[in-house]
């Protein structure tokens, strides 16, 4: 199977690593496992352990980037990855957009229409001095 590679979004202070499943090599440098069905939305409760993941992986490690897998990297990882952006306070047609600029292929209409629908509670949202979103 030929899979896309895995790519990089960053925006303000934070930085994701979207890639397909790791390799036995690299399945140590992932952290958790949040399992949810394939092209479907997460579930509230992995949203919420992945939102405070990135709040304190940003607080602790300021810089660092976050990866992100699924099988193929085309439709749960990009959502969470479009879950902070949108938490952070971008608009939702703009988080979609920005990650299928460097991840062709992202997200799948059911995927879509849960990110419309989605009402951020700028969980990531806070500015700097010179008006950067950070993580709290």
């Amino acid at each position: 199977m030929n899979r896309p590679a895995p790519v990089e979004i960053t925006y303000e202070n934070m930085r994701f690593l979207i890639t397909h499943n790791p390799t036995n090599a690299t399945l140590s440098k992932f952290i958790e496992d949040w399992p949810f069905d394939d092209g479907a939305p997460p579930p509230n409760q992995i949203v919420d352990d992945w939102l405070n993941l990135l709040k304190t992986k940003f607080r602790e490690e300021p810089g660092c980037c976050v990866a992100v897998h699924c099988v193929a990297g085309l439709g749960r990882a990009p959502v969470l990855v479009a879950l902070a952006l949108i938490e952070c306070g971008m608009k939702y047609e703009d988080a979609v957009q920005f990650i299928r600029q460097k991840r062709r292929g992202a997200f799948n209409s059911k995927q879509l229409l849960y990110l419309e629908k989605y009402r951020p509670k700028m969980r990531l949202r806070f500015r700097d001095a010179n008006g950067h979103c950070c993580v709290q």
